[in-house]
């Protein structure tokens, strides 16, 4: 039975950190990510990450500020978030891709598995 259970979210203002966890269980992924879904929008790629770190991805407006990491002996990928904007606010769900061939995606419809979501809302 596949798993993927996110936590970290929360309130918090404009320009603070936030650090969004996802552990895996039931298996090991190569790829491994973060999407999110505002209130009334398409749920978007954020960023991703290989099992050896040798690729990522990240979506342009999260560039410079997300981090994304794993620590694959807890089967656990990081979202760290700094100098949050409004804008970030939404429902951020993990993602992991069974097949680990070819490039880092980022279409929802390349992930095989979800959480279900951690809220994070950014006040101005």
């Amino acid at each position: 039975q596949v798993q993927l259970v996110e936590s970290g979210g929360g309130l918090v203002q404009a320009g603070d950190s936030l650090r969004l966890s996802c552990v895996a269980s039931g298996r090991t992924f190569n790829i491994m990510g973060w999407f999110r879904q505002a209130p009334g929008k398409e749920r978007e790629f954020v960023a991703a990450r290989s099992w050896s770190g040798s690729s990522t991805k990240y979506e342009d407006s999260v560039k410079g500020r997300f981090t994304i990491s794993r620590d694959n002996a807890k089967n656990t990928v990081y979202l760290q978030m700094n100098s949050m904007k409004p804008e970030d606010t939404a429902v951020y769900y993990c993602a992991a891709r069974a097949r680990g061939l070819g490039p880092i995606t980022t279409a929802q419809a390349t992930y095989d598995y979800w959480g279900q979501g951690t809220r994070v809302t950014v006040s101005s």
